[in-house]
C-alpha cells in the first residue's frame, strides 16, 4: 500500500500543528499487525520533534489485511497463488 491513511483530531490541522509538509513522519503502530484496529489512535512524530495524535483510517478488517500484505495487488496475488 505504501500509505497509512490518517485523520487529524477534531480542531487540528496542518496549520494548527505548525506542519509545513516538508517533515518526515514516524507513525507509532503496534509491531504486531494483528493489534491494529480500525479507527485506532496513533502517535505521529515529525523529524523536527513535534508529536500529535491522529486516527488511523483503516475502516475495515479487509483494509488491514491489504496493509498487512503490502497492498491490494500483493494480497490478490497471494490469494491466487494459495488456491
Amino acid at each position: 500500500m505504501g500509505i497509512i491513511p490518517l485523520c487529524f483530531k477534531a480542531g487540528e490541522d496542518a496549520d494548527t500543528l505548525g506542519l509545513t509538509g516538508h517533515e518526515r513522519y514516524s507513525i507509532d503502530l503496534p509491531s504486531n499487525i494483528s493489534e491494529i484496529r480500525p479507527g485506532q489512535d496513533v502517535t505521529v512524530t515529525t523529524d523536527t520533534g513535534k508529536s500529535f495524535i491522529c486516527t488511523a483510517r483503516f475502516e475495515t478488517e479487509v483494509e488491514l489485511a491489504y496493509f498487512n500484505h503490502g497492498g491490494i495487488l500483493p494480497y490478490v496475488i497471494r490469494n491466487l497463488f494459495n488456491q
